[in-house]
């Protein structure tokens, strides 16, 4: 059957796309996604832990991971160079497709090859091949983010998402529990480590990623990306457009690291003196932070073109006209308006999740309560919920499960104030966690259609990764506080603000109703 023509399909026909091979395809990309995730984090973590290495040392492994959040720097260059052979030989998007998986596999490899107490430059030569995953691995989802879009019509979307997200859930499991239960297998446990388990382990999760270089090897390249040309620049231009992208990169990254000493103190002073309005402040204080940074990468690329290094026309097809694109499409009254609604949407999930772990422990649950019900049990419900999301996007539309999604996600929060008054009850955790994961799931399906719905194919690659970036600051940066405010008011108010942090959301939901639909 046809993948749709943009309108909502019958039931029979939604049951039917389920199996297409598209949307089968996202379910093994998703899983390539998904797989890296925990190899820098809880994974690494573990396996540095028992090696030896200082918490602190560890938890500097983190940074590797940054790529995820500034992916948008160095994602027009996805959408603008031609990879030599590769992109000949695959096309546009099965080109860096590739490349980056094979990046994503040698990374791993490479980190299963050091052994980081061996010698004194161990950790060093670790932490390089961590930040080559986290930028290999954060490159593929640009990739894999915009041959999603371009693969078929909008009203596929969702079906195209559910079985991403189902993919990357089942990566990222077979990479945090999975190596965490082949190293032990394999002989490393607490208070026994032996290099030679995790070197098999991360070897054995790299050989894993061949599942992704497979599915790009099968599948087609977009007709969409086919159709388009890149622009004609001779290869020097093609250079200077990198050299601009470290420079950027460097500065943007430097800026921000060195400006963090000063951000936490400025937000410090205004906790002490307005513990409540200092929440909104410190936000504040995050956003001009994350705004200098740029400023600062930009001034610095302007110097860069004042001094002729790099053409002001590149520079523009590069990071000017996606950005222009968007306001043009949709004016900047609804530009503004769909932006809030993308950094808001999460809100309330995201700033519930920072203090569910600590809430759970202190409510008197187990860690193996906590393992077995929220991360397991969860991670399957949260699967369950994206495709139950992806079947009722393609049959009702996106606004109408996106509000749905906001609506559920906002609700299912009080049920954690019925838990906090309940105290250690399995049954109603489970319940709780059923519920909030469903409609965590939902949301997020129809969420990565309604942002998919909003790229411009002309430049999808850049506009995706904003998108992508913006969704989660202003939750993250209101989450850093989510502690301070579950003591200063209690958990079951705690819950019930994240809720009603919800009720904005929806409103911004109804006010964005017919602006999905200017893909240009």
């Amino acid at each position: 059957m046809s993948l749709g023509n943009g309108e909502n399909l019958s039931w029979r026909e939604t049951f039917v796309a389920c199996t297409h091979p598209k949307v089968v395809t996202m379910l093994f990309l998703g899983f390539s996604s998904g797989l890296p995730l925990y190899l820098i984090f809880s994974s690494l973590s573990a396996w540095l832990t028992q090696a030896g290495v200082s918490k602190a040392s560890v938890t500097f492994f983190s940074w590797a991971a940054l790529g995820y959040s500034f992916k948008f720097i160095w994602a027009p260059l996805v959408d603008l160079l031609p990879l030599p052979v590769l992109t000949r030989l695959l096309g546009r998007r099965r080109g860096w497709l590739l490349f980056s998986q094979v990046l994503v596999a040698a990374a791993i490899m490479w980190m299963g090859l050091t052994n980081p107490v061996a010698h004194s430059s161990g950790l060093t030569v670790m932490a390089l091949a961590a930040v080559m995953l986290g930028f290999s691995a954060a490159t593929q989802d640009i990739v894999i983010d915009a041959y999603r879009i371009e693969s078929s019509v909008e009203s596929m979307q969702a079906l195209l998402a559910s079985t991403y997200i189902a993919g990357y859930r089942i990566g990222m499991l077979v990479s945090g529990a999975g190596s965490l239960y082949l190293a032990g297998w394999l002989g490393s446990s607490k208070g026994i480590y032996l290099y030679s388990a995790w070197k098999n382990t991360y070897l054995i999760m790299g050989l894993i990623m061949l599942t992704g270089v497979i599915t790009t090897l099968c599948i087609s390249e977009p007709s969409q990306s086919k159709s388009r040309k890149y622009s004609e620049y001779s290869t020097g231009q093609y250079l200077r457009i990198v050299l601009l992208f470290g420079v950027a990169t460097a500065t943007f990254a430097l800026s921000f690291f060195y400006s963090g000493s000063l951000s936490a103190a400025l937000k410090d002073i205004v906790l002490d003196y307005f513990p409540v309005t200092g929440l909104m402040i410190g936000f504040v204080v995050e956003v001009l932070r994350f705004l200098s940074s740029v400023t600062v990468a930009g001034l610095i690329c302007r110097v860069m073109v004042s001094f002729k290094l790099v053409e002001w026309g590149i520079v523009r097809n590069v990071y000017v006209r996606p950005v222009l694109d968007f306001f043009n499409r949709y004016e900047v009254k609804a530009a503004v308006l769909l932006l809030m609604l993308i950094g808001c949407y999460r809100i309330s999930d995201v700033v519930m999740g920072v203090v569910a772990n600590v809430f759970y422990l202190e409510l008197g649950f187990s860690t193996i309560d906590i393992a077995n019900i929220s991360k397991t049990f969860g991670l399957f419900m949260t699967i369950a919920g994206g495709i139950l999301g992806g079947v009722l996007t393609v049959r009702y539309g996106v606004i109408k499960i996106l509000f749905l999604g906001a609506l559920l996600s906002a609700a299912t929060n009080l049920l954690f104030m019925t838990l906090a008054k309940a105290g250690a009850d399995l049954t109603l955790l489970t319940v709780v966690i059923m519920a909030d994961n469903l409609s965590g799931g939902i949301a997020t399906t129809a969420f990565v259609a309604f942002l998919s719905s909003l790229t411009s194919v002309s430049f999808t690659a850049m506009q995706y990764a904003i998108f992508s970036s913006v969704m989660l600051l202003f939750p993250k940066a209101i989450g850093g506080y989510s502690g301070t405010i579950a003591e200063a008011f209690g958990y079951e108010t705690f819950f019930l603000i994240t809720a009603c942090m919800g009720i904005p959301v929806l409103f911004l939901v109804w006010l964005a109703r017919g602006y999905a639909d200017k893909k240009a």
